[in-house]
């Protein structure tokens, strides 16, 4: 065997492993993990007490009215020197004043027998140290307690033992001391400490009661079924007086009856009217018959005792490794959930520190999702509500195409732009629908399958936007949307236009003309740039949630800080819209008027191409066919106005000028709309409502705020508290156990 291995296996049977044990106990590590404990369980008048006192030598009362009223660990151990150490372990669920107060007890002892002659005295200082109230006409305290009482007796001659006591069951309150309620809660106090498998369960059964009804016997089953932990231990023999009570005790010490894997024993305490004798003398009854057939060592405390630290070894060598792996495993996870709540948030600091990184993260998320950095976080990968980038640039290229589309009130004839589209025709709205076009593209069928499902998944994001998931912003956004293509007749339109509002102007329209044809022309701009603006909003409004969900994942907290951003998003958003108003303003309030070349050059194109189409129209068929290569005579050139009224000169100019300005606006207004309201306003700018939530929104809280925003609630601080403490039991458990 290596001897790495000797070492550990020396270790493990040595006393100071036993001694560790000890100690875990001593931090209350016993309700987190069960240790390996002996447990005297048993009713009030089953000698427990005697029992205790043949093991131990400690007097303990064995008057009712002073039994037990809380759990006491006594440890005998060999040490150089003789003393007694006395002291109260707080309860599990002690408050913070009363842990303080009890730890600070200390009691000693020079020796056993100064120690069985001060011990009355210790009780009562105990007693009244845990607040246990022992009479009737005493005020305030408890009966029981949670908290455990420490002997430790040291010496060269003290084999290593640990057993821990337990009140003993009762089933009938005493008047005026304890209650129905006390019945169940010594009950419980006794489950909590032979449930766990750890704990080897001294069950002590009188003699001179019938066994098989023994509540002990049957509470000890519920939780050792198969009876492979718990050990019987008889009493009082002497109160037996019939040879056939007597056999059949000697039975069931033999375990033929009431079979237990460990077995029984049978001892023989002192009486409540007898001295202080020792145990020996006491116990010569069992070279009587029928007692001496028993196995000597099934018999008298001596045997007992070196059973039970035998029993206690063996099983604190068994369990030791799978208490260094629960021990370590419950660490991880205590600190996992101490984890899952986030850094402390006890104190401003702590709350502005916390803040302070939620609002980075915050913003981390909104700059790599303006960017298209979409590697940043693998929260892009699942929902494309956050993608910004792509949503907006979808949106726009939308709404451009729209707007280029639909915009317009009346169709303009003869329209010769840059633009794509030379009118509108059933091809220029299939060219609208791009999820059309991607489909009826016979070009890459495989890649227009999965580049119409992206255009489908970007079109239910940025289109089918329902206001209703939004009713924060129904004072901000517009919900009705329904624009359809220009109408016919725009030369009728102008025509009566003109004639119904020319004044006394020679040959040439009036401003006047020229604004009601400009404004009834962009009718529909406004509705339809609020739309845009309505969605970009939404768009938005829905990233700021989830990325709120994401860099704060604690749903309390989520919904406090939206609460308290709320009001200065909501006004970003109002000052984007009345951005926007001001540009329509701009554009549809004032008179036409552009210095863009691109006017003058259009429409002295429009001109011109009337004029070639007058000229056209009057050639032959076969001068026609040859378009701009015809030969015309100077003639006809100017003849080609000569016969037009003045009305419809007017009107064409009045066209062509309506036209010329309508291209130039329009690309105007689209870009500034993008520019000034959605980037400028919404998503770039330093005020946007993007940058509402940040580490400066932070700095700025006071105290109060912060408290108000990121303090913890009572439960989480107490969770925090328990886990905390919970911790550091555990950590001093690992260094405890440690070789």
């Amino acid at each position: 065997m290596p001897q790495e291995d000797t070492l550990q296996d020396n270790l493990l049977a040595s006393p100071k492993l036993l001694l560790k044990i000890d100690k875990l106990r001593e931090r209350n590590i016993g309700k987190h993990v069960p240790l390996p404990q002996l447990v005297v369980v048993g009713d009030q008048s089953s000698g427990k007490s005697s029992l205790l006192e043949s093991l131990t030598g400690i007097p303990f009362p064995r008057d009712v009215g002073l039994c037990t009223r809380y759990a006491t660990q006594i440890t005998q151990r060999r040490d150089n020197s003789t003393h007694v150490n006395i002291t109260i372990i707080p309860g599990p669920r002690s408050t913070d004043e009363h842990k303080s107060h009890v730890e600070t007890y200390y009691g000693s002892a020079l020796s056993g027998d100064d120690l069985r002659a001060k011990f009355p005295a210790i009780l009562q200082e105990v007693n009244a140290r845990m607040g246990i109230r022992l009479s009737s006409s005493a005020k305030g305290g408890t009966v029981f307690s949670e908290d455990i009482l420490k002997i430790e007796i040291c010496g060269p001659k003290e084999d290593y033992l640990t057993v821990i006591d337990v009140p003993g069951i009762f089933r009938n309150p005493t008047e005026g001391v304890t209650t129905k309620q006390d019945i169940d809660m010594v009950r419980n106090m006794v489950t909590e400490y032979i449930r766990d498998n750890r704990t080897i369960i001294l069950a002590v059964l009188p003699c001179n009661i019938d066994i098989a009804n023994q509540e002990i016997l049957t509470l000890a089953e519920e939780y050792d079924q198969k009876g492979e932990r718990t050990l019987g231990i008889l009493t009082k023999p002497d109160l037996v007086l019939e040879d056939s009570s007597k056999n059949a005790i000697c039975s069931i010490v033999e375990n033929k009856r009431k079979q237990l894997t460990l077995g029984y024993y049978v001892v023989r305490g002192r009486g409540a009217d007898q001295d202080d004798s020792g145990y020996e003398s006491r116990e010569q009854m069992f070279n009587e018959d029928p007692w001496r057939r028993l196995d000597k060592g099934r018999v008298g405390v001596r045997a007992l005792k070196a059973k039970l630290g035998e029993l206690l070894g063996d099983m604190a060598r068994r369990e030791f490794p799978k208490l260094r792996k629960d021990i370590g495993e419950m660490l991880s996870r205590a600190e996992k959930e101490r984890d899952g709540l986030g850094p402390s948030r006890g104190n401003d600091t702590e709350q502005r520190i916390f803040l302070s990184h939620i609002a980075d993260k915050f913003q981390e998320l909104v700059k790599a999702s303006l960017e298209a950095r979409y590697y940043h976080d693998p929260a892009f990968e699942t929902s494309l509500h956050l993608k910004l980038a792509t949503l907006m640039a979808f949106l726009a290229e939308n709404f451009s195409r729209e707007f280029e589309v639909k915009a317009a009130y009346r169709n303009f004839e003869n329209r010769n732009s840059d633009d794509d589209y030379d009118g509108i025709d059933e091809n220029v709205k299939n060219e609208m629908n791009l999820l059309q076009v991607l489909e009826n593209s016979s070009v890459c069928p495989s890649s227009s399958s999965a580049a119409s499902e992206a255009v489908r998944m970007l079109e239910s994001a940025t289109q089918e936007l329902d206001p209703g998931e939004f009713p924060e912003l129904h004072d901000i956004i517009c919900d009705e949307y329904e624009v359809g293509y220009p109408e016919d007749g725009i030369m009728d339109w102008i025509t009566n236009l003109y004639v119904r509002s020319r004044g006394m102007e020679l040959g040439h329209y009036s401003d006047a003309v020229q604004a009601s044809a400009w404004k009834e022309q962009s009718k529909k701009w406004p509705v339809m740039s609020r739309v845009f603006a309505s969605r970009a909003i939404m768009i938005i409004q829905r990233f700021i949630a989830n990325a709120l969900s994401i860099v704060c994942t604690d749903s309390a907290l989520q919904g406090t800080l939206w609460s308290c951003i709320q009001e200065e998003v909501l006004q970003r958003y109002r000052r984007a819209t009345c951005f926007l108003e001001y540009l329509l303003s701009v554009e549809r309030e004032f008179n036409p008027y552009t210095l863009n070349k691109h006017f003058s050059k259009a429409r002295q194109e429009a001109l011109a191409d009337r004029a070639a189409d007058h000229i056209l129209s009057t050639l032959p068929g076969s001068m026609q066919d040859a378009g701009d290569n015809a030969s015309i005579t100077i003639g006809q050139i100017r003849s080609s106005t000569k016969d037009k009224s003045n009305i419809q000169d007017v009107a064409e100019q009045l066209h062509d000028g309506l036209s010329s300005y309508y291209d130039v606006a329009r690309k105007r207004f689209v870009d500034n709309v993008w520019a000034y309201v959605v980037q400028s306003h919404l998503l770039f700018g330093p005020n946007t409502p993007l940058k509402v939530f940040t580490q400066d929104w932070v700095i700025g809280l006071n105290a109060e705020q912060l408290e108000a925003i990121a303090g913890e609630s009572s439960s989480v601080k107490e969770q925090r508290a328990n886990l905390a403490r919970k911790i550091e039991d555990l950590k001093e458990a690992k260094k405890i156990l440690q070789f």
